[in-house]
């Protein structure tokens, strides 16, 4: 098979020819991939920023991935081949505690599909049966491929928030990206509160207006200002941050009313805070890591139903360099979609 692999931390990824993988457990799957979404996770990747989470050289990513199932091991029982399916990326065994309390990213036998296992920048890739979602009738894989990272981490920030998201509350968007652009939408379907898109890229500005958000300015000064005008100097109650940049996080700290909670979802940057400030006005900060299982099945039933939009472009994977200096260059809006075939 072809895939693109990151021999060396700093250089392009290189297409190289594979054998095909098979499953060697017999609760394992094969999987065509049809759609593998890219992620700004894949960029820290390239720069040798992710071995802290397990990564390691050579390496195929790819972590948000559909397709259709090949090849089933002899004890899988709720997939066969010809299914369409979407992978959920951490690995979970189900056995611990963390696992039966739904919480499978914190699983103590931690792995995940594309960072610290092979992942599907390829034709095919291998998967527990646990990691896998049937996709609803009629949904194609490389329509959705972004939900299994993109959409489950938003929904997971937001599903988090929603309690808060009151009726006469501001929620500010910080970003709408690949992430961000899913993380308005649900902060419309799940809270009540009024969002403020804030983006420096004018199309994704335009973007956040064609989904819903009630108001949208461009990043910087004039962001803090329009919260502080839109909420009669109040400030808002929710900011969520989908870029995580030192900028970012000193916007949305600004930004955040008295007994506020800022919600990091993007991260590189650090978050500096004193603490009397914290103490003083009761603000909260917390940070995201991707959802459960259930959390992506639930981002799927919302999508069938027509109540969230994921907006795609697809690619060929020949073009995955390419795709990868856009996505650093900040000119994908919405997601980038590698397509194998």
């Amino acid at each position: 098979m072809r895939a693109a692999l990151l021999r060396n931390y700093g250089q392009p990824l290189e297409l190289v020819e594979r054998p095909d993988p098979e499953p060697t457990r017999p609760d394992e799957v094969l999987v065509k991939v049809e759609g593998a979404g890219v992620c700004a996770t894949d960029l820290h990747a390239i720069d040798g920023l992710m071995e802290a989470a397990g990564v390691s050289l050579p390496r195929v990513l790819g972590h948000e991935n559909a397709g259709r199932v090949v090849a089933c091991g002899e004890i899988v029982s709720t997939v066969a081949p010809g299914d369409a399916v979407i992978l959920y990326p951490p690995y979970s065994c189900g056995l611990c505690l963390r696992c039966r309390r739904g919480q499978d990213m914190h699983c103590e036998r931690h792995q995940f599909t594309g960072l610290t296992v092979d992942g599907g920048f390829a034709e095919y890739v291998v998967v527990s049966e646990r990691s896998l979602v049937k996709l609803p009738p009629g949904v194609q894989p490389s329509a959705v491929a972004p939900y299994a990272d993109a959409g489950v981490t938003a929904y997971h920030a937001v599903r988090r928030l929603a309690p808060l998201a009151l009726p006469g509350t501001t929620a500010v968007v910080i970003g709408v990206g690949g992430v961000g652009h899913i993380g308005l939408q649900l902060l419309r379907e799940l809270g009540s509160s009024a969002v403020l898109a804030v983006d420096s890229d004018e199309r994704r500005r335009k973007l956040a207006e064609e989904l819903g958000a009630d108001t949208v300015v461009d990043a910087g000064d004039q962001a803090i200002s329009a919260v502080q005008d839109l909420t009669e100097g109040r400030g808002a109650e929710l900011v969520v941050d989908f870029v995580g940049s030192d900028q970012t996080h000193a916007d949305a700290i600004a930004m955040l009313a008295r007994g506020g909670t800022y919600s990091v979802v993007g991260y590189g940057g650090t978050v500096s805070v004193p603490s009397v400030e914290l103490i003083a006005s009761e603000k909260a900060v917390v940070g995201n890591l991707v959802g459960s299982w259930p959390d992506l099945v639930e981002v799927l039933e919302l999508h069938a139903r027509g109540r969230l939009e994921l907006r795609v472009e697809t690619h060929p994977l020949s073009e995955i360099n390419s795709v990868l200096d856009s996505l650093r260059a900040g000119e994908i809006t919405g997601r980038a979609v590698l397509v194998p075939g």
